[in-house]
């Protein structure tokens, strides 16, 4: 098992994908010099009960399954927060989780490592020709070319972990996904869940 900082969010991100966070708890910019200074990245874990700002008091609930991410970019915001880009690498399974003394969680986990972009490509057969299809469409949307994503059309894995991600569903859907390692199997999940939305 590897030890990593977690961060839990209302967000879910898969690999590859990208995240924009602002920082501005002292927990996370901790935890954030010390990933770009031994170049190590945290765990986004999606949050089941509480919430993303620590309170007093306040138990946090966090979902088994998260993703490890690296940061790809920084800067200093108008605000004067600092801002960070966040791009997903592999999954996780969170298997013990505690806190240090300046409240920063940490975890153990099991890497996923089937679930991540170092795995093996998985090319795009004629059968999943309308996945890739659906895909280039969402990837045309003001919104989604912002991102500026690098997808590759012809890796099943990133074509589901990219639909996981820009599909209009709700948290506890996406986060069903992520929880499955077998890119197909994603993909099942999200022709249901698309099926649905057309009824």
């Amino acid at each position: 098992m590897d030890t990593i900082p977690l961060f839990p969010l209302n967000s879910i991100v898969f690999p590859k994908g990208r995240l924009a966070l602002q920082i501005f708890e002292s927990r996370y910019l901790d935890m954030i010099s010390s990933c770009m200074r031994e170049q190590s990245g945290f765990g986004v874990v999606l949050i089941e009960t509480g919430s993303e700002v620590a309170r007093t008091g306040q138990k946090l609930g966090i979902h088994p399954v998260g993703t490890y991410c690296e940061i790809v970019d920084w800067n200093q915001l108008d605000n004067g927060l600092l801002g960070i880009t966040a791009e997903g690498r592999s999954t996780f399974r969170v298997m013990e989780t505690w806190r240090e003394l300046n409240n920063l969680c940490k975890a153990a986990v099991e890497f996923r490592e089937q679930d991540s972009v170092d795995a093996e490509v998985l090319p795009v057969e004629d059968d999943f020709a309308e996945y890739v299809d659906l895909l280039r469409g969402l990837s045309r949307h003001p919104a989604i070319e912002e991102l500026k994503l690098n997808v590759s059309f012809d890796n099943l894995r990133e074509v589901a972990w990219r639909l996981s991600e820009l599909l209009p569903i709700g948290n506890r859907e996406k986060q069903a996904l992520l929880e499955l390692v077998d890119p197909i199997a994603r993909l099942e999940q999200i022709e249901l869940y698309i099926n649905a939305m057309n009824k």
